[in-house]
C-alpha cells in the first residue's frame, strides 16, 4: 500500500525534526530528488515546522515584533505547503498520464495530493496526542480524554489511508480522473492583495 510508505516517511520526518525540536533546523532530505519519498519528506517537514510555529505564536507573552515575524513565516510556509501539494499532484498526473478514463469516469472532490496533505497533518496530530497521553505531569482526566482522542485519530488514519488507496486505484483503472487546479492564493500576490497594490500606487 502506497499510504503505508507515505506514513512511514511522514513519521521519519517528524522524528528527525524532534531530534532538535527547533523551527530553525535546516531541512536535510535523506531521499533522492526524483523519488516520491523526497516529496513526502519535504511536505511533512514543512508541516512539522509550521505546527511548531503555530504553537510559538500562541504564547500570550510573545513580543509583538516577534509575533509579526512568525506570522510572516507562517504565511510563507502556507505558500510552500501549497506548492508541495502541487508538486505531488504533478507526480501523480505524470504517473497516470497514459490511463484513459472510462466514458463514465468521475472526478473526485479533491486531488490525491490534497488527501495526502491531510494524511501528513494527521501524522502530526497522532504524534503530539500520543505525547499528551504519556505525560507524567498531567492529571488522570487529561490523559483519559487524550487517549480517547488518540483512538479517534488512529481510526481516522485507517479510514483516510483506505480512501486514498481507493482513489489511486480508481484513477489507475480509469474509474476516476484527476483534474488539478493551481491554487490561486491572493494574499501573497502584490497584484491581487489590495493592501499591497495600494502601496504600489503611493
Amino acid at each position: 500500500m502506497q499510504t503505508e510508505l507515505f506514513w512511514q516517511v511522514f513519521n521519519q520526518a517528524i522524528s528527525d525534526y524532534h531530534k532538535t525540536d527547533n523551527v530553525d533546523t535546516p531541512l536535510v532530505n535523506p531521499y533522492p530528488a526524483d523519488a516520491i519519498e523526497h516529496l513526502m519528506y519535504r511536505k511533512n517537514w514543512i508541516d512539522t515546522v509550521q505546527w511548531h510555529l503555530e504553537d510559538i505564536i500562541r504564547d500570550p507573552q510573545i513580543d509583538p515584533v516577534t509575533a509579526l515575524q512568525i506570522k510572516r513565516r507562517i504565511d510563507k510556509s502556507n505558500q510552500e505547503r501549497t506548492d508541495m501539494v502541487e508538486y505531488i499532484d504533478s507526480y501523480f498526473l505524470d504517473k497516470f498520464k497514459d490511463v484513459k478514463p472510462a466514458p463514465d469516469a468521475q472526478i473526485n472532490t479533491e486531488s490525491p495530493a490534497w488527501a495526502i496533505d491531510r494524511l501528513s497533518i494527521l501524522a502530526l496530530k497522532i504524534y503530539h496526542m500520543a505525547i499528551e497521553v504519556d505525560r507524567k505531569d498531567a492529571d488522570k482526566a487529561h490523559v483519559e480524554a487524550c487517549a480517547k482522542k488518540l483512538a479517534v485519530l488512529n481510526e481516522q488514519h485507517s479510514d483516510l489511508s483506505q480512501a486514498i488507496e481507493q482513489l489511486l486505484a480508481d484513477i489507475a483503472a480509469g474509474r476516476k480522473y484527476m483534474k488539478v487546479y493551481k491554487q490561486m492564493k491572493m494574499y501573497n500576490d502584490p497584484a491581487l492583495n489590495p493592501v499591497l497594490y495600494a502601496q504600489q500606487k503611493k
